[in-house]
């Protein structure tokens, strides 16, 4: 079992390179699914959640092989499996994104259930009312979810609320329906976009993507195709906010600008400076963050994925802030180890009072899921003496070389293997 070490208080300094977004590659793996021909993607962040889903297309018979570490080319010619168990599944909720794939190349599909970070009840009816909308018939069988269809015919689908993994999930499963899909109050988030933009470069007839309407005409085949991933705002998201907390003067490259507006204004409202540039932005912080109230919402507000990284910085900051969380139920857990680091956080069901303190305290802590594993490593970073952090296989779900981009900015942190009994799992 893996850990991180990390002194605090150094600021940060130099450049950082932003790796290809985890959120967009666990959607684009699973579409390769409906191809005919060899896909080749760049970009590909080198997380586990990536080495997930090509362990997964392995085990289906795809034939996959990596050029580097960002770079893979997948023949999915030879699958002809249509059931994922829950062996698969467990640790990912993007997996549920097979659903989809699978109705659109079998017309059938036998899916366990998603897994992935527990930061709230993941239902999955907004994505069956979608594909029963196209005309499958969708069952829960001995623990799976079972979809099966005679043809797909496209249709409207309004979905009750934003959902990302619902659209994602409808536009595979439409992508080679007959006729027009029309998806309203879709969700509109970047890699959206960054998905729908790949399946058009195989074939697809595919408009309206980062709109809340989106417009999908099937097609009777799908080709392979070489595309490269959008960076990953979170990524860039959560060195701003590390600068942020800790001091500095760091240049973000590989990114997106617009992707991180919502983010951005946050960060200048707290007091950043940063100048934007056509593909990177450059953060300096000499002085306490302000104050700052957020809510959390469907892009393009400001993205729940940022929200433990960005409850950290304003744990520090001078005055009272409230965060409210907009998207997901039970996304405060992790308050508990900032707490423990002297953080001064009060949480009422979706909302969280901020009082700053100034400055935490070292302490063993663990991470709830992927961002708050983030947020605990910013805690570090700013934290008098030595923070320990343990559950850090969460973290590799998202994050790509972290140690090493750290170190490079100045920070003291390193990752290190542990024998011992984990005070994780002492604690559960």
């Amino acid at each position: 079992m893996d850990k991180y070490i990390i002194t605090g208080g150094n600021r940060l300094l130099g450049s950082v390179k932003i790796s290809g977004a985890k959120n967009a590659a666990v959607a684009i793996l699973p579409a390769v699914l409906l191809s005919d021909g060899v896909c080749r993607i760049e970009n590909l962040p080198n997380i586990s959640d990536v080495f997930a889903i090509i362990r997964i297309l392995r085990e289906l018979g795809a034939d996959v092989r990596m050029i580097n570490k960002n770079t893979v080319e997948i023949n999915p010619s030879h699958i002809n499996s249509f059931t994922l168990p829950f062996e698969m599944t467990k640790r990912m909720r993007a997996s549920s994104y097979f659903i989809g794939a699978m109705l659109g190349r079998f017309k059938r599909a036998r899916v366990a259930p998603p897994g992935g970070c527990d930061f709230g009840v993941r239902p999955i009816d907004l994505h069956i009312k979608g594909f029963e909308a196209l005309g499958a018939q969708v069952t829960m069988e001995n623990g799976m979810v079972d979809a099966r269809a005679a043809r797909l015919i496209g249709s409207p689908v309004y979905l009750d609320k934003v959902s990302v993994g619902a659209t994602v999930n409808i536009m595979l499963a439409a992508v080679k329906a007959r006729g027009l899909t029309v998806i309203e109050n879709a969700a509109r988030e970047p890699h959206i976009v960054d998905l729908a933009n790949f399946l058009n470069s195989m074939g697809a007839d595919i408009m309206g993507a980062g709109t809340s309407v989106i417009k999908i005409r099937g097609v009777e085949t799908l080709g392979g195709t070489n595309y490269s991933i959008i960076p990953d705002q979170i990524e860039a998201g959560t060195y701003m906010a590390a600068v942020t907390a800790a001091g500095g003067d760091v240049l973000i490259d590989n990114i997106t600008p617009k992707h991180l507006e919502s983010i951005s204004a946050k960060l200048i409202e707290m007091g950043a400076v940063i100048e934007e540039f056509d593909e990177s932005l450059r953060i300096t912080m000499d002085k306490r963050p302000k104050k700052c109230n957020i809510t959390t919402l469907p892009h393009p507000g400001f993205p729940t994925d940022m929200q433990p990284q960005i409850t950290t910085v304003l744990s520090v900051a001078d005055g009272t802030s409230i965060v409210a969380e907009g998207v997901w139920d039970n996304r405060f857990r992790y308050v508990e180890q900032l707490s423990m680091m002297n953080a001064n956080i009060q949480v009422d069901g979706k909302v969280a009072v901020v009082s700053g303190v100034e400055n935490l305290k070292s302490a063993p802590v663990f991470a709830n899921d992927l961002r708050a594993g983030a947020a605990m490593v910013i805690a570090g970073l700013i934290a008098k003496g030595t923070t320990e952090i343990e559950n850090i296989e969460l973290i590799d779900r998202g994050y790509e070389d972290l140690v090493e981009k750290l170190t490079g900015l100045g920070a003291d942190i390193k990752r290190v293997t542990i024998n011992e009994p984990s005070a994780v799992k002492q604690a559960l």
